[in-house]
């Protein structure tokens, strides 16, 4: 049973996904007290009252908190804004290698690179 556990936890890549749960809960931290700390207090001084959070508009007998909302939405995209900075700065695109494929000058196919003939129209295909 317990090697059925060990297998199913490798197999499954739940250790994985357990040990990016944890750096996405750390990087959250990180990523609000960036928003909070630095990024907040600027909107504060563009908007220096900060009414507009609480902003509740009387719609009959209904109040709609619509500066609440506005407030989340805003919070979201700069949270998500941040965190896409942040990863734009960890995470490097692979250096591209050579070209595996060339493209048909007959049919306009992509072919192998290696191929002297194309597979899709039999035309002889001249050396890359």
């Amino acid at each position: 049973m317990w090697k059925d556990f060990k297998d199913f936890l490798i197999k499954q890549n739940a250790i994985g996904l357990a040990i990016a749960v944890v750096i996405g809960v750390a990087l959250n931290t990180v990523v609000q007290a960036i928003v909070n700390d630095v990024i907040m207090p600027i909107v504060a001084v563009a908007q220096p009252s900060g009414d507009w959070v609480n902003y509740t508009p009387p719609l009959g007998p209904f109040k709609f908190p619509i500066g609440h909302l506005a407030s989340a939405v805003l919070n979201f995209f700069i949270v998500g804004f941040v965190a896409w900075r942040i990863s734009k700065v960890f995470v490097k695109a692979p250096p591209k290698g050579p070209p595996t494929t060339k493209t048909c000058e007959f049919c306009r196919m992509t072919v192998d690179i290696a191929a002297s003939r194309c597979p899709h129209c039999t035309s002889q295909l001249t050396a890359a």
